[in-house]
């Protein structure tokens, strides 16, 4: 199977337009769980904004590996693409320094504008992708996805965000 070769920055700008995916996380009883969540982006991290004892919060406390599709409308027509990747989620308190410095420029405004940095319940999600980046439908026309769908996948890696990387002291 051919597999479409796509430049990291085309596919980080599809996701950075975008702020709607599902998340897919495992309980510590290996129960899957996918929710549909909103997000903002700083690089190739996502950012979640939850409440602490929801079951997405929850089972990252047990298992860090997430599973993320964003859908990649492109017309009001014909099937939507994707992108997909398996990542380490991490959960962050509302008033971690790392979050402070984002909100400070606001980088999280599209997921902190409704109360979410007042309620001490809240929490956000930090989603680094670990490695190859999945898609569908992406690198080809709607006409030819419309006419060959098993041959429109397609693969990417993230480089590694050295302002998210800095930000955080050289942690990942």
């Amino acid at each position: 199977m051919t597999t479409i070769a796509l430049q990291a920055d085309v596919v980080s700008r599809l996701v950075a337009k975008r702020s709607f995916c599902t998340l897919a996380t495992t309980s510590s009883a290996d129960q899957p769980h996918a929710v549909g969540v909103l997000y903002a982006t700083v690089g190739s991290t996502l950012y979640v904004n939850t409440r602490r004892d929801s079951r997405k919060a929850r089972n990252l406390a047990d298992n860090p590996k997430v599973g993320v599709c964003i859908p990649i409308r492109r017309l009001p027509v014909g099937p939507p693409s994707s992108v997909q990747f398996q990542a380490i989620a991490e959960v962050l308190a509302v008033d971690d320094p790392h979050i402070a410095a984002l909100v400070q420029r606001d980088e999280l405004k599209s997921i902190t504008g409704h109360g979410e940095l007042d309620d001490p319940d809240n929490c956000f999600l930090r989603i680094t992708p670990t490695g190859r980046v999945n898609t569908y439908g992406l690198g080809m026309s709607l006409w030819k996805l419309m006419r060959d769908p098993l041959h429109a996948a397609g693969q990417t890696q993230f480089p590694t965000d050295r302002r998210v990387h800095d930000a955080e002291g050289g942690t990942s």
